[in-house]
This record gives C-alpha cells, sequence and structure tokens, in this order.
C-alpha cells in the first residue's frame, strides 16, 4: 500500500510548487511539490479503505507521505479515544509548520469532544519541544478560542513552554485570533509586562495584520509597541 502509494504522489508532483512549497518551509527536505487539494483526495481515498497499517507505517521518504498519515488520521472512521491515541503516535513525527498544521486542522472530532481532547493536549502545552508547543497552541486556536476556555488558552498562549521560533510564532497567531473574539481580555494579556517582548511584537503584528480588526483597535494595539 504504502508504494502505491509514493507512486501516485510520484506521479502528482510539480516541480514548481515544490520550489514554491520548499520556500515556505526551509529545512525541510524531501519534498515532492504536491497540491493540498490533492493530498486531501488521496488521504479520503486511504480512509475509506484499510488505512490503518498506512498510518502506522514508519520510514516514510517524503514530506507529502507524512502530511497523508496526518490527513487520514483526521478523516478515518474511529471513535476519539482511538484518534488520539493515533495522534500520540504521530506528533513526534511532526518537524515543520506544514504538517503540524495540517494535522490540527483535520482533528475535527475535537468539536465534539472538547474536554477529553484539552486534556489530551496539555503535556504538549508543557513540553518544551517545538512543534510538540506549536501542536498545543495551534489546537487551541482551532477549537478553544470559546467562552468556556478562553482564560485557559490566554494563560497557555502567553506562556508557551517552547522558545522555538515555531512555537512562539503559533502562540502569537493564537493571541491574535484571541483578541478577535475576545479583544478586552486579550489586550490586558498583551499589556502585561510578563509577557516575553519577542511573543509580544509577534502577537501585535498578526493583529494590525488581521481583517477582522478595527482600525481604531489597530491603533489601540500598536501603542503597546512603545511599552
Amino acid at each position: 500500500m504504502v508504494s502505491e502509494i509514493r507512486n501516485s504522489l510520484l506521479e502528482s508532483a510539480e516541480e514548481r510548487y515544490r520550489e514554491f512549497t520548499s520556500k515556505l518551509l526551509p529545512g525541510t527536505g524531501n519534498i515532492l511539490g504536491v497540491r493540498l487539494p490533492k493530498l486531501r483526495k488521496i488521504a479520503k481515498e486511504i480512509a475509506k479503505s484499510d488505512w490503518r497499517p498506512y498510518v502506522e507505517s514508519e520510514g516514510m521518504l517524503y514530506y507529502e507521505e507524512t502530511m497523508l498519515q496526518g490527513m487520514v488520521i483526521g478523516y478515518a472512521d474511529a471513535v476519539s479515544a482511538e484518534k488520539l491515541e493515533l495522534s500520540r503516535s504521530f506528533i513526534p513525527r511532526i518537524d515543520n509548520w506544514g504538517v503540524c498544521d495540517s494535522f490540527c486542522s483535520g482533528l475535527k472530532f475535537t468539536a465534539k469532544n472538547p474536554s477529553h481532547v484539552w486534556d489530551f493536549i496539555q503535556p504538549y502545552a508543557a513540553s518544551s519541544d517545538e512543534f510538540e508547543s506549536r501542536f498545543a497552541s495551534v489546537m487551541m486556536l482551532n477549537y478553544y478560542i470559546t467562552e468556556e476556555y478562553i482564560d485557559r488558552v490566554l494563560t497557555a498562549a502567553a506562556r508557551p513552554a517552547s522558545e522555538g521560533y515555531y512555537a512562539t510564532a503559533a502562540a502569537a497567531w493564537t493571541l491574535s485570533v484571541c483578541y478577535v473574539r475576545f479583544p478586552e481580555k486579550t489586550f490586558s494579556v498583551l499589556y502585561d509586562e510578563g509577557i516575553d517582548e519577542t511573543l509580544r511584537r509577534m502577537a501585535i503584528r498578526k493583529i494590525i495584520e488581521s481583517r477582522q480588526v478595527t482600525e481604531p483597535d489597530k491603533e489601540l494595539v500598536r501603542k503597546l509597541r512603545k511599552r
């Protein structure tokens, strides 16, 4: 099965798209250049078959193969407990933001199991590993910026356990989405002198770039740069 899917990926690879993707993922090797719609189509086809052997396969050669494994976990017809166990095995394979963010966006079962999944992601939120920390942040911004969870999300996003660039960037992204939905609470966090200055500036930049934030609110946030 792995070899058949690999051949399909090789046939779908585009050199110009490979070059484009490589620029977005510096340091990530073995990129074929397969577009996301094609990957999603293949992942859905795998999920309709005996998908477990593919998800559990090790030694994948290409970026897109790892991406597919994560996508299949999201699409697979399995109970939440199994998906979390599969996720636990998959997360150590994440070594770039592309796989991380795609994987998180596919775990839509989280919406029906928020408490269970929240508990699952906490060890990753406390991890100093760059992509484990990013995984937790991206899960939070996708599924937990709600009345029930906002205070816990803000606490986690303001103090990411990893100092890695991609972990910090994800925490800043999370804070920017929090600001769109809960501006007063998020402003207080950004105003706090205890927040890391790099994280604060990254979050401010993301807020200013957002089309969902009004100009008066952007101007208010800009003033935080002068603190």
